[in-house]
């Protein structure tokens, strides 16, 4: 398994937090998603067949780039 946190600066709400937990959380070998509002941090874990390239691929296309 594999885990990396990121910095989000688009996230402001809860609203984001959920949207980016769900979004990416649905794509397949995905096996946490873990949003949080205040410090912006999104950390993620997962398997294959998902890659950090498609996991970072979504969240460009949702608009919550993320920023290493």
């Amino acid at each position: 398994m594999q885990t990396k946190t990121v910095t989000i600066p688009a996230i402001s709400c809860g609203h984001c937090v959920m949207t980016i937990e769900r979004e990416v959380g649905a794509l397949p070998g995905v096996k946490s998603v873990k949003a949080d509002e205040h410090t912006r941090k999104v950390v993620v874990e997962w398997d294959e067949p998902a890659t950090w390239d498609a996991i970072e691929e979504l969240l460009v296309e949702i608009d919550y780039a993320p920023q290493e």
